[in-house]
């Protein structure tokens, strides 16, 4: 099996050192008989971070099909949060990569790391659901304490609108009168050739 490995540093001083890293998931591989077909190291990168050239550069890499596993030290060396790797995780199964995470001993290509890819799914769609519902909650409050939700109202003259029309005006110049967006101009328009 080709696999690929990710390590990644938060800084490159206070003695961290991608190596360790690298050194632990090369000995694995040896162990496993993997052949090693790259390495992905982000130094000094937060992994809050939505964007890394080495992840990105390896996720490219997963669609060219350049290898059949990923393998990690850490989760949180390769995700910054459940529901990133989650993404992750389907995109890797959707293209046949496995994906190994060392410390935490999961491998999906066993049928234990497939339970646990099936479970982190239902904590992301749980959290997702959580998330949905709070909004939901925190509109209803809205709107029961009066506040009036959504865009504010713009009233638009549309007798000044069809005027600026007529003299020849174009829609960006009619609108930047009449302090509108283009859209809401010509809507204003349309509205009052229609009644």
């Amino acid at each position: 099996m080709r696999v690929a490995l990710y390590a990644r540093i938060s800084t490159n001083n206070h003695g961290q050192d991608p190596e360790m890293q690298l050194r632990e998931l090369r000995e694995y591989c040896q162990r496993r008989g993997w052949e090693i077909a790259g390495e992905y190291v982000d130094a000094g990168i937060s992994g809050a971070k939505d964007s890394r050239p080495e992840l990105n550069r390896l996720l490219t890499d997963a669609h060219r099909r350049h290898f059949d596993a990923v393998v990690v030290w850490k989760f949180d060396r390769f995700a910054r949060s459940v529901s990133h790797l989650l993404r992750a995780l389907e995109t890797f199964n959707a293209l046949g990569i496995h994906f190994v995470s060392l410390s935490e001993s999961m491998d999906t290509s066993t049928p234990a790391g497939k339970m646990v890819f099936t479970v982190l799914g239902a904590v992301a769609e749980l959290e997702r659901s959580l998330i949905v519902e709070r909004v939901r909650a925190g509109l209803r409050h809205a709107k029961a304490n009066g506040k009036r939700l959504g865009r504010p109202k713009v009233t638009v003259d549309a007798i000044q609108v069809s005027r600026l029309r007529a003299s020849g005006a174009s829609w960006r110049t009619v609108a930047q009168k009449v302090g509108v967006s283009v859209g809401t101009a010509f809507a204003a328009a349309r509205g009052s050739s229609n009644s």
